[in-house]
């Protein structure tokens, strides 16, 4: 039995989820190229946002992945957060400067962003592939 029938017949997860691990295992990571011409030819909006992104994890991203089991993940993501803040913070306080309201509502994007791309295939590693790593960006493209 191969991971897609092992996913439909478990009957755990959603149709929207059982649709991803399906694109994921017939197209590969998000950085593997047969994805991305893949992607490119799904109908509509709708259902590249359902692969390529998760809304959920866009507004709630650190209690989201903690809640899919994601631990890892999510402890790497708030370190990096939590180290690129402080690196800030000690640049602006050195030039003697506030943090910039643009540059603190620019970077809560760029992060709810990353929490968006990064879930639905880290939990399609977890869940079928059973990996966990630290890297929160595993298989992604940048």
């Amino acid at each position: 039995m191969n991971t897609n029938e092992q996913v439909q017949s478990s009957g755990k997860y959603s149709t929207k989820w059982q649709e991803r691990f399906n694109f994921f295992d017939t197209y590969g990571s998000p950085s593997d190229p047969r994805y991305k011409e893949a992607i490119k030819t799904l109908p509509g909006l709708k259902k590249k946002m359902l692969i390529n992104a998760n809304v959920i994890a866009f507004f709630f991203g650190p209690i989201y992945l903690f809640v899919l089991g994601l631990w890892k993940k999510n402890l790497a993501m708030l370190g990096i957060i939590l180290t690129i803040n402080v690196v800030l913070s000690v640049m602006f306080a050195i030039f003697g400067m506030e943090f910039p309201k643009p540059l603190t509502t620019g970077l809560n994007i760029a992060v709810s962003m990353s929490y968006a791309l990064m879930t639905n295939y880290s939990y399609y590693l977890k869940e079928v592939k059973g990996e966990q790593s630290w890297n929160p960006f595993q298989g992604m493209r940048f």
